[in-house]
C-alpha cells in the first residue's frame, strides 16, 4: 500500500480535513426544463440534434430517437446503430459489439442483428477472458501438507522501477513493491491500481518499468506490462510471458460471513511470500464510492497491496489493497466479485470507465423493509429528466434486474460501460409503474463538483449537502429558504430545519475538487430563530450518486 492511499483511506474512515482550498467564483448556471416535442420547432430541432449525434455517439443518437418517438427518425437510428454492431461482430470486436448490442436490446432493436444471436455475441465476449473458467482442486487441509506453499507460489512480487529521484543533490532509487497473484495460465495477474498508478499515469513523465518476481526466486526480475485497469475500485491486470506456477480459482466472498477465517498472502515491506491469517471483521464498509468493501484482521503491511485474501479451500475471495499502519489489524480487501465484474472490460484493455445517469437517490424504505432507490436528484438534460422522471419516483428494476437499495443499482451499473442504454421501471408518486430509457454517460471524477458546475445552485444542495431551497429574495441571489430535508443527511444532522431561512455567503473547493466548504447563515427555528454562521464540509464523490 502506498501512502497516498493509507491517508485516503484515513480520511475517508475518520474525518474530511481540506489539505489546500482555494475560493471559487460564483458560477452562472441556468434552469433546464424538459423538452416538449409537440411543438414543431422543439421537434425539428431534436431532429436535427439526433442526426449530428449519429456520426459521434450513434447510441445516444438512438436513445434520444426513443425519446422524442418519430417513427422515421427512430427506425433509421435504430438500423444504423444495428449495422455497426454487425460491422464490429464482423471484425471480431466483440467487446463493442456487446455493448452495443445491450443498447439495442434494452430499446427494442436487438431483432435487426442477424449474423450471432444474443447467446453466441455473450459467449464470444467472455472468451478468453482470464480467470473466468479457472478451476483448481487444491484444499488447505491437514491430507495436503504442501498446499500452503503451492498456493504461495501462485503470488508474485510486484516490482515498479521509477528510476532516480534526486532531492537536494542527492539521488535515491524509487520503486513501488506490491503484490500480486495469477489467476490464468497465460500469465495473468491482478495486482491493486496504486502500486502501478504512476505507469497510466498520463501526467507521469519520469521514467517507468513494470517486473514481477516469482515466489522463491528474490533475483529474477521478469518483465509485465498492464493490460487495464480500474482506479476506482484500486484494480489492475497485468501480463507476464511465463506459465504460472500455480493459478487461483476466483471464489465468492458473499459466501463470507463476519469471523470466517481467511489468508493473506503477499510480499510486506518487501519480504516475499508471507502468508498471515485472521478472521473477516466486517464485509461492508463504505469505502469505496461505487460499492463496499471487507474488514480483515489478517496481519497486513505495505507491500501487501494487490496479494490475494483467501479461504480455507484456497479460493480468492477478496483482494487486499489498504491498511492503517497505525492501527493494527485495521485492514481492508476488495470483494472478488468486483474483480469478477471488471475482468472482461480489464481483459479488453485501457482505463475502466464508469458509468453514470447523473443522479442521486437513497435506499427507499418501507415497513416490510428496502423496496427501491427513491431519485432525489438528476442532472438538468441528462437521462432522467429527459425521460420525464421526477424527484420522488422510485426505481424498481434495471434491465429485468431488481433494484431494492442504492447498493443495488451500484452492483448493476458496475455490469455497463459508458455510452449504453439501460431499462428501467419506476413508481411515480402516485405508485403509478411506469418504464424509461436511460443512457448512460461517463461517471465525472467528482459528480458533486460536475453538478454544482452545470445546476442552479439551490439544486445543487439536494445533493450536496441534503436540503432543498427555494430562493426567498428577488434581489439577492444566495438568500433561500429550505423547503425539505433528506433524513441523515448533512443539513439534517446539523440541526437544520424546513421553513429556516438560509443565506449562502462563501463557497471553497479543494483543490483537486474532491471536497466542498460552504459557509451558511441561518435562522434555525430549532434555536428560536437566532442568527448562527455555520460551516459544513462535504465530499463530492459518494455511493449515491448514480
Amino acid at each position: 500500500m502506498n501512502k497516498k492511499n493509507i491517508g485516503v483511506l484515513f480520511c475517508a474512515i475518520f474525518v474530511f480535513t481540506f489539505v489546500a482550498c482555494n475560493s471559487t467564483p460564483e458560477v452562472v448556471k441556468t434552469e433546464e426544463l424538459p423538452l416538449d416535442y409537440t411543438q414543431k420547432d422543439v421537434h425539428d430541432n431534436e431532429i436535427k440534434q439526433i442526426e449530428a449525434l449519429l456520426s459521434t455517439k450513434p447510441v445516444k443518437a438512438l436513445w434520444r430517437a426513443t425519446i422524442l418517438n418519430d417513427e422515421v427518425e427512430l427506425n433509421k437510428c435504430a438500423s444504423y446503430v444495428a449495422s455497426l454492431c454487425e460491422g464490429y461482430l464482423k471484425d471480431e470486436d466483440y467487446f463493442t459489439a456487446y455493448a452495443i448490442y445491450k443498447s439495442l436490446k434494452a430499446a427494442g432493436f436487438s431483432k435487426l442483428v442477424t449474423s450471432m444471436t444474443e447467446k453466441q455475441i455473450e459467449a464470444k465476449y467472455y472468451s478468453g477472458v482470464p480467470g473466468i473458467n479457472t478451476k483448481q482442486t487444491s484444499k488447505l487441509n491437514a491430507n495436503q501438507k504442501d498446499s500452503v506453499n503451492t498456493f504461495i507460489s501462485g503470488t508474485v512480487t510486484v516490482w515498479v522501477d521509477l528510476g532516480i529521484k534526486v532531492q537536494r543533490g542527492m539521488g535515491t532509487a524509487e520503486r513501488v513493491i506490491g503484490s500480486g497473484f495469477f489467476i490464468d495460465e497465460r500469465g495473468y495477474i491482478i495486482t491493486n491500481h496504486h502500486v502501478i498508478a504512476e505507469l497510466v499515469n498520463p501526467k507521469y513523465e519520469g521514467y517507468g518499468r513494470l517486473y514481477i518476481k516469482l515466489s522463491g526466486d528474490e533475483d529474477t526480475r521478469i518483465p509485465a506490462k498492464v493490460i487495464g485497469w480500474d482506479s476506482v475500485h484500486d484494480l489492475a491486470l497485468l501480463k507476464t510471458e511465463i506459465k504460472p506456477p500455480y493459478v487461483f480459482n476466483l471464489g465468492s466472498s458473499e459466501g463470507l460471513n463476519p469471523g470466517d477465517k481467511v489468508y493473506a498472502i503477499g510480499s510486506p515491506l518487501g519480504l516475499e511470500s508471507t502468508i498471515t491469517s485472521g478472521v473477516v471483521s466486517s464485509t461492508n464498509r463504505r469505502l469505496f464510492t461505487t460499492g463496499k468493501v471487507m474488514q480483515i484482521d489478517a496481519a497486513v503491511n505495505s507491500g501487501n497491496s494487490g496479494g490475494p485474501c483467501i479461504d480455507v479451500n484456497g479460493n480468492v475471495q477478496a483482494i487486499v489493497f489498504a491498511g492503517i499502519q497505525q492501527y493494527q489489524g485495521l485492514n481492508f480487501a476488495i470483494p472478488v466479485e468486483y474483480l469478477k465484474q471488471d475482468l472482461p472490460i480489464l481483459y479488453y484493455g485501457g482505463e475502466r470507465l464508469f458509468p453514470w445517469t447523473g443522479s442521486f437517490g437513497r435506499s427507499y424504505r418501507t415497513s416490510k423493509g428496502f423496496d427501491g432507490l427513491t431519485v432525489e436528484y438528476f442532472l438538468p438534460s441528462l437521462s432522467l429528466a429527459r425521460t420525464g422522471m421526477k424527484r420522488g419516483d422510485i426505481i424498481k428494476s434495471i434491465n429485468g434486474q431488481r433494484v431494492s437499495t442504492i447498493d443495488d443499482m451500484q452492483d448493476i451499473l458496475r455490469d455497463f460501460i459508458p455510452d449504453t442504454i439501460i431499462n428501467c421501471e419506476y413508481e411515480t408518486k402516485d405508485a403509478e409503474k411506469k418504464t424509461a430509457l436511460l443512457y448512460l454517460e461517463k461517471r465525472p471524477e467528482n459528480p458533486g463538483y460536475e453538478i454544482y458546475q452545470h445546476d442552479v445552485l439551490q439544486n445543487s444542495m439536494i445533493p450536496l449537502f441534503g436540503m432543498g431551497l427555494v430562493p426567498s429574495s428577488v434581489t439577492d441571489r444566495k438568500t433561500f429558504m429550505i423547503t425539505d430535508l433528506i433524513s441523515g443527511g448533512i443539513a439534517d444532522e446539523s440541526g437544520f430545519s424546513v421553513n429556516d431561512p438560509v443565506s449562502i455567503l462563501k463557497t471553497v473547493f479543494s483543490d483537486d475538487k474532491s471536497a466542498m466548504y460552504v459557509e451558511f447563515s441561518v435562522k434555525r427555528r430549532k434555536k428560536g430563530y437566532l442568527d448562527v454562521n455555520m460551516g459544513l464540509q462535504t465530499g463530492l464523490d459518494s455511493p449515491y450518486y448514480f
